[in-house]
């Protein structure tokens, strides 16, 4: 039986493990590096490279003329001088077409140190469903890793809650072994009846809320409303074209 594992933050990430064996690893920043990459990509955006810092994602700007890219970021949840913030409804009227280059404190980190797996998955509440109709299709010899990013080293609630969301998806239609950890997930979310106000009330919501950004987190917070499944391949995400 396929098993699921959770880690709790990026820094649980060991990349050489990733490496070994048949690894499939799902990635999840719910607030707000993928569900930034997911929203994009659903509003036209060409493809989104997500960057380990702010320097990386200035040398990959060099490489695209001007008008065919967004540069966006930010560090420590401020926003970086010359980026645009990684927001989804900053950035969706103007990313249809073009290219997205992300820097994130934890989300882009966190795929970027995913990278060596057999495949990685871009998973927000937007299109937990999707990712995991994508999972069901593949062999018994996987393992998952579902990878909350977490906060700068701490576990965050909302990334807990996105994985949550994501098990269930899994397990309505399918059987897996989970560990303590994916069981502790699933059972949190489903003891849960308001997504919104889980996310607000998580350290980085509150910080969003601080700033007025609250429709960020209505959108962030909004389950099943795309069946777009991003994957990072060359160190660039795009949708992944299923084959009939």
């Amino acid at each position: 039986m396929t098993k699921i594992h959770l880690l709790m933050k990026k820094e649980e990430i060991c990349e050489e493990k990733m490496a070994d064996g048949n690894k499939i690893a799902v990635v999840l920043d719910i607030l707000l590096a993928t569900t930034t990459i997911v929203s994009a990509l659903k509003d036209g955006a060409k493809e989104v490279i997500p960057v380990l810092h702010s320097n990386e994602a200035v040398e990959q700007a060099k490489l695209y003329q001007q008008g065919e890219y967004i540069l966006a970021g930010e560090l420590d949840a401020k926003p970086i001088d010359g980026f645009v913030y990684p927001s989804p409804t900053l950035i969706r009227e103007s990313i249809n077409g073009k290219t997205l280059i992300l820097s994130t404190t934890n989300g882009t980190v966190a795929l970027r140190k995913s990278s060596a797996a057999n495949k990685v998955y871009v998973a927000s509440m937007l299109n937990n469903p999707a990712i995991a109709g994508a999972i069901q299709k593949v062999t018994l010899e996987q393992t998952i890793l579902i990878i909350c990013s977490g906060n700068s080293g701490e576990t965050s609630l909302e990334d807990f809650y996105g994985a949550g969301h994501l098990i269930d998806c899994l397990v309505k239609n399918s059987e897996y072994e989970l560990t303590d950890a994916a069981k502790t997930a699933l059972y949190f979310y489903r003891g849960q009846t308001d997504a919104y106000e889980i996310l607000l009330d998580s350290y980085v919501g509150k910080l969003l809320a601080k700033y007025d950004q609250q429709q960020d987190i209505r959108i962030a917070a909004s389950k099943g409303i795309t069946a777009i499944v991003p994957i990072l391949q060359n160190e660039k995400v795009v949708v992944e074209t299923i084959s009939v």
